[in-house]
C-alpha cells in the first residue's frame, strides 16, 4: 500500500515531469511552428497513425498489467521486454517495407525516407519501457522527469539548429529519433535494468491474458484517435492537415496532461485498493472531482481565447485552426472523466469490458464520421464534440455496474463544477471579447473568468475544497 507522503510526492514530480516536459515541447513547437509552416508538420502528422499503431502492438497491454499486478517478478520483466523488442523489430521492418505504400496512399513521395527514418524510434523506446514501468510502480517520477527534460531540451536545441539551416520536415524527424534515443539513454543511465533471465511461456500467458484485451481496445483507440488526420490527409491538403493538428494538439495538451499527472499516479494507488470496493468507491469519485476542479476551467479558458492566442502565439498563417481550437477543447473537456472511468475497470480487471466499451464508441464515431466528412473539417470537430458526450454516458453506465459510481452519481456530483465553469466562462468571454488587443483580451477574459470561477466555488462548493485541500496535504 502506497503511503500518503508517498502518493503527494509522486503526484508533484509527476505534475513537474508532465507539465514542466509538455511546456518545454509547446514551447519548441511554437517557434518551429513559426519557422517550418503548417505543410510540414501536415507531413508528419501523416504518419502518427502508423508510429502510434506500432507501439500499441509492441506494448500489448504488457506494461498496464506489470504495473497492475502485485506480485510482479523478474521474469514477467524479461518476459515483457523480450516480446516487445521482437514485435519492435517486426513493425518497423513492415513499415520500411509498406513506406512507397503509405507515400502513394496520400500522394506524398517524400513519405518513403520520412517513413524509414522516423519508424527507428519504435524499436529505441523498447529500451525504456521496463525501467519506466519500475519507476512508476515505485512512485519515482522524478527520475522519469529528469530523463524527459534532458531529452527535451536537447532534441529541441537540435531541432532548432536544424530548421534555421532550411532542413524543413527534416527538423522534425531528427527532433522525434533524438528525444527517443536521450531519453533510453538517460533512463538506463539513471534507473539502469537488463534482463537477467530467460522468456516465459508461463509469466507470457498471465500477462497477455490481461494485456490482450488492452491491446485490441488500445489498437481501436488509437486509430480513432489518429482516424481524423488520416482522412484529413488523404482528402485534404497537407496544409489543412497542419492547421487542424495543430488545432488538436494545442486542445488536447492541458486535457491529456493534468489527467496523465493525476493517472499516472492514481493508478499504481488505485490498483492497490482493488478488494476494498467502498474505500476505492470513495477515493475514484475524490479523484473525479478533483480533475473536473482542475481541467473544466482550463478546457474553457482556452475555448474563448482560442483567436487572440492563436494570433499570437502562431501569427496569421495559422489562423485558421483558433476556430477548430475552440470547437475541439468543448469535446476534449470530458477528457478526464473518460479516462478515470476507464482507469476503474483496469483496476477492477475487467479489461472485457473495457474492450466491448470501445467497439461501441468507435462505431458511433464511425457513423457520425461518414455524416460529417462530406460537410469539411469544421464539421468534423462538432462531430468530436457529440461523440465525446455520448461517449460520456457509456463510460458512465459500465463503471456504475462494477461500482457505486453510477452515471446519475457522477452526474450530480460533477455538474456544479461545470455550471459554474461555464458560467465563468461565459462572463469573462462577453467582457474581454471588446478588447483593442490580443494581449488586452486574453488577460482580461481570464481575469474575469478565473475571478468569477473562484469566488463560486468558494461560496457553493467550499466543502468540496476544504476535502480536496485536506487530501494534498503530507
Amino acid at each position: 500500500m502506497h503511503d500518503k507522503r508517498k502518493v503527494k510526492s509522486g503526484f508533484i514530480w509527476s505534475a513537474l515531469d508532465s507539465l514542466g516536459t509538455q511546456a518545454i515541447a509547446l514551447t519548441t513547437s511554437l517557434i518551429l511552428a513559426n519557422i517550418l509552416g503548417p505543410a510540414v508538420f501536415g507531413l508528419i502528422a501523416m504518419l502518427t497513425i502508423f508510429i502510434a499503431l506500432a507501439n500499441v502492438f509492441i506494448n500489448s497491454g504488457f506494461t498496464a498489467a506489470l504495473i497492475r499486478k502485485v506480485d510482479r517478478n523478474e521474469s514477467d520483466f524479461a518476459t515483457t521486454f523480450y516480446f516487445s523488442l521482437g514485435v519492435s523489430i517486426g513493425c518497423y521492418l513492415l513499415l520500411f517495407f509498406c513506406a512507397p505504400y503509405i507515400a502513394q496512399f496520400y500522394q506524398e513521395p517524400e513519405l518513403i525516407q520520412l517513413t524509414r527514418v522516423i519508424a527507428l524510434i519504435i524499436i529505441i523506446n523498447t529500451f525504456s519501457a521496463i525501467p519506466i514501468v519500475k519507476l512508476s510502480v515505485n512512485l519515482n517520477f522524478k527520475t522519469q522527469a529528469k530523463c524527459n527534460f534532458v531529452g527535451l531540451i536537447c532534441s529541441g536545441i537540435l531541432a532548432l539548429i536544424l530548421a534555421y539551416l532550411d532542413y524543413g520536415v527534416w527538423t522534425l524527424v531528427a527532433q522525434q529519433v533524438a528525444l527517443a534515443v536521450i531519453n533510453a539513454l538517460m533512463l538506463n543511465l539513471l534507473a539502469p535494468w537488463w534482463p537477467k533471465q530467460k522468456f516465459s511461456k508461463k509469466s507470457f500467458k498471465k500477462l497477455f491474458k490481461f494485456g490482450s484485451k488492452l491491446l485490441l481496445s488500445g489498437l481501436l483507440d488509437t486509430i480513432y484517435n489518429n482516424i481524423y488526420s488520416l482522412i484529413i490527409g488523404k482528402q485534404f491538403t497537407a496544409i489543412q492537415l497542419g492547421l487542424f493538428n495543430q488545432a488538436n494538439r494545442l486542445s488536447s495538451l492541458p486535457a491529456t496532461t493534468l489527467t496523465g499527472v493525476i493517472q499516472k499516479v492514481t493508478y499504481p494507488m488505485l490498483s492497490a485498493m482493488q478488494h476494498d470496493t467502498k474505500k476505492l468507491d470513495a477515493s475514484y469519485l475524490l479523484t473525479l472531482q478533483f480533475a473536473a476542479v482542475v481541467i473544466f476551467p482550463t478546457m474553457f479558458g482556452l475555448c474563448i481565447i482560442a483567436e487572440p492566442l492563436i494570433n499570437i502565439l502562431l501569427g496569421q498563417e495559422w489562423q485558421g485552426s483558433a476556430e477548430l481550437v475552440s470547437i475541439i477543447t468543448m469535446a476534449l473537456v470530458l477528457y478526464p472523466i473518460h479516462a478515470i472511468n476507464l482507469n476503474m475497470l483496469q483496476v477492477k480487471g475487467r479489461s472485457d469490458l473495457f474492450l466491448k466499451l470501445e467497439i461501441i464508441k468507435k462505431i458511433t464515431i464511425t457513423l457520425i464520421l461518414i455524416i460529417t466528412v462530406p460537410m469539411g473539417i469544421k464539421a468534423m470537430c462538432i462531430g468530436m464534440v457529440v461523440s465525446s458526450y455520448l461517449a460520456l454516458f457509456i463510460n458512465t453506465y459500465y463503471t456504475g455496474k462494477l461500482s457505486s459510481l453510477t452515471a446519475y452519481n457522477q452526474f450530480v456530483t460533477l455538474l456544479p463544477i461545470a455550471l459554474i465553469t461555464a458560467f465563468s466562462a461565459l462572463l469573462g468571454y462577453t467582457i474581454g471579447i471588446g478588447g483593442s488587443s490580443n494581449v488586452i483580451q486574453i488577460v482580461t477574459m481570464l481575469s474575469v473568468a478565473l475571478g468569477s470561477y473562484i469566488a463560486m466555488m468558494l461560496l457553493m462548493q467550499r466543502p468540496l475544497l476544504i476535502t480536496l485541500k485536506y487530501t494534498l496535504k503530507p
